[in-house]
């Protein structure tokens, strides 16, 4: 064999190596019920905060830890635990994306990202309203 033929063998495993680790960053969205089976595996949620709960939060007393309740589109709900400070407006986004493992009766987030609420859903005309400009 050349030794351009083993190169391109090497770069060719190094190659499949590399895609095969990435796949392990790949998680699909699980629902609450569905998480909880996978306790203790890394997994993303997309809920809505339980607002029937209190959100737990104290910024004097230990401002990297917050607490509160989510519910995801199935109804499945679960107690969270942020070691983080809270978010701005959180309360007021309507989706969250949380990255985390379940832990028990408890999801151990180590992320979360919002979903803004639209400026558009109160009124869906607004986008007509507005003049489109377009500098050259």
């Amino acid at each position: 064999m050349k030794k351009m033929h083993v190169v391109l063998l090497v770069l060719i495993a190094i190659s499949i190596v590399v895609l095969i680790s990435y796949t392990g960053d790949l998680s699909s969205y699980e629902t609450v019920a569905s998480a909880k089976q996978k306790e203790g595996k890394f997994v993303n949620l997309i809920v809505k905060m339980d607002k029937s709960v209190p959100v737990d939060y104290d910024p004097v007393k230990d401002p990297n830890l917050l607490k509160f309740h989510v519910q995801d589109s199935l109804g499945g709900k679960i107690a969270v635990v942020y070691h983080n400070t809270m978010p701005t407006d959180m309360e007021k986004s309507e989706r969250l994306v949380l990255k985390g493992k379940v832990q028990g009766d408890v999801f151990e987030c180590s992320s979360i990202v919002m979903k803004c609420p639209s400026k558009y859903k109160d009124n869906p005309n607004a986008m007509k309203e507005q003049p489109i400009t377009i500098s050259n």
